[in-house]
């Protein structure tokens, strides 16, 4: 790697700098794995991958017969994370392929035939399919999980099919108006949530979540991508992740973390019109005892200018 790169995938392919928390919900963030002089060691990159300087990272550029990747060099060893990428897939014309994939795997950095990376994995793929090969009923770009044991096949021919851990439609993911993002959040052995934003901006797309889920203890983090006779441009403009932790102890699953924001949010209606309905009886309370204490003293002085007279 070119050591003018390692500051530019500093800032494309960044850690998480600040810690942050959610006052709504119980699960907290902090940053893993930042370097200390805030410089990037910790991305390796090959195949066709090209670095266009504070602009993206190209996995493949829309060529035919492409295939690029981009690996951390350090592992994810956190129990429950959450990884927030931006990317674009783009190019020219109707025909278009083949896709990206972002990888958690126990391997790294192999090349080969699934979306530019070896097949027979070990973790999770989870693949941005731009070309559908065989899978009537389903619309294209379609986004699909395969938790790979290092034995199976991906069933390249059924577009994942026989694989499929869970899945998406995302018609618009491709040539969007707006860097698109995905966002996924793993508890470990509870479950696995992916989010996508497509549709507007700032606006998330719930695609799935699974339940039970569990990864290798220790995996890297890697995205790759592929062209064949059709093809596109595959970008990646920056990544960030975060360590989950709950200071109680207990992490939530992501969809009990939804539903605990609902009902939170519920309670917090609850409590705030409890709250008003109490300050509005206190402050009427207080205007009758005002009042009253008017009407008396008014009757009061009344009374004496009587007696006066």
């Amino acid at each position: 790697m070119w050591l003018w790169q390692l500051p530019l995938l500093s800032y494309l392919l960044f850690w998480s700098v600040c810690a942050q928390d959610d006052s709504s919900s119980d699960v907290k963030s902090i940053p893993p794995y930042l370097d200390s002089d805030m410089q990037s060691r910790w991305f390796d990159f090959g195949g066709d991958t090209v670095v266009r300087a504070d602009k993206y990272i190209r996995l493949t550029s829309d060529r035919p017969s492409q295939s690029g990747w981009i690996f951390s060099r350090v592992p994810l060893t956190a129990t429950n994370w959450e990884i927030t990428v931006e990317f674009s897939i783009n190019g020219q014309g109707s025909l278009f392929g083949d896709g990206m994939a972002l990888w958690v795997t126990r391997q790294r950095a192999q090349q080969g035939s699934v979306f530019g990376m070896q097949d027979k994995f070990e973790g999770l793929g989870i693949f941005f399919d731009t070309y559908k090969n065989n899978r009537p009923g389903v619309v294209f770009p379609y986004v699909i999980a395969m938790l790979g044991d290092g034995k199976t096949s991906y069933d390249q021919a059924n577009d994942g099919k026989a694989n499929e851990l869970a899945g998406c439609s995302a018609r618009g993911l491709r040539n969007a108006g707006f860097p698109t993002r995905a966002r996924i959040t793993y508890f470990q052995d509870r479950s696995l949530t992916v989010d996508l934003m497509y549709k507007r901006e700032d606006e998330w797309t719930s695609c799935f979540t699974v339940p039970d889920i569990k990864l290798p203890s220790v995996t890297y983090l890697g995205f790759s991508a592929e062209t064949g006779e059709l093809s596109d441009n595959h970008d990646i403009i920056s990544v960030e992740t975060k360590n989950l932790y709950s200071p109680s102890g207990q992490t939530n699953q992501p969809a009990q973390k939804e539903f605990s924001k609902n009902k939170g949010g519920r309670g917090r209606k609850e409590k705030e019109s409890s709250g008003w309905f109490w300050f509005i009886l206190k402050f009427l309370a207080v205007g009758m005892v005002i009042a009253g204490a008017w009407v008396g003293f008014t009757m009061y002085r009344a009374n004496k200018r009587k007696d006066r007279f």
